[in-house]
């Protein structure tokens, strides 16, 4: 298939298919968390598709950018929570650059928010009862090998699984030292709303010594 073709094909998909929600920018709250947890809140209950799913893009100490997709495991007024284990690839990046990127997106509501920040692990406890309250087969998947480590084949896969579980068997709460719940600390976020008058609406937060500053941005 042509490069002209694909451009065509992919220029006349559908982006939002029905009525989209507003934002009333000035009414917006003072604080970019409450704003975060109304929409949400709204994705939940009008059931948006994965809603606490999340893009994550990390740089690691050569700057060499990585992403990719995880859950939201906590929102609180300090910022947004993630867990994984720290001898992974973004482990790694954190370890040597702290800082990372966010990105929601519910297609549903034509709505996005981006969040930057800094990134500290949280307390052992917090990691601990967020690995407890996995399943058991997603906690003998994370104990059995190197996240992104380089896997000889499924043989294996499904071998260090199985001694992963018998771990397990023989001690149900066991954490592996390595898990870790990291806090992205927000320093900006930006809330982006479809539009079907305007294009967009683009508002972004930047945290300040006092508080948050807010303004509007061009689509």
């Amino acid at each position: 298939m042509s490069n002209n073709s694909w451009r065509d094909r992919l220029r006349a998909l559908p982006v939002f298919g029905h009525d989209l929600p507003g934002f009333a920018t000035d009414a917006a709250p003072a604080d970019p968390i409450d704003l975060v947890t109304e929409w949400l809140s709204f994705a939940i209950d009008d059931g948006v598709s994965q809603p606490h799913a999340m893009t994550i893009a990390t740089a690691d100490a050569d700057a060499a950018v990585s992403a990719r997709t995880l859950i939201l495991k906590d929102l609180t007024p300090e910022g947004l929570w993630f867990s994984t284990m720290a001898n992974s690839q973004k482990g790694h990046d954190l370890t040597a650059n702290p800082n990372a990127a966010l990105l929601f997106y519910w297609r549903e509501h034509g709505r996005q928010v981006r969040v930057s920040g800094e990134v500290s692990p949280g307390d052992r406890t917090i990691a601990e009862a967020d690995f407890l309250q996995r399943s058991t087969e997603a906690r003998a998947v994370a104990i059995a090998g190197l996240q992104s480590g380089v896997l000889a084949g499924l043989e294996q896969f499904d071998s260090a699984v199985a001694d992963a579980r018998a771990i397990l068997d023989f001690k149900p709460d066991y954490v592996p030292d390595a898990w870790t719940a990291y806090l992205v600390k927000p320093m900006t976020m930006e809330f982006w709303q479809a539009t079907r008058d305007r294009d967009q609406i683009r508002l972004r937060y930047t945290r300040t010594d006092g508080g948050w500053a807010r303004e509007l941005l061009w689509p």
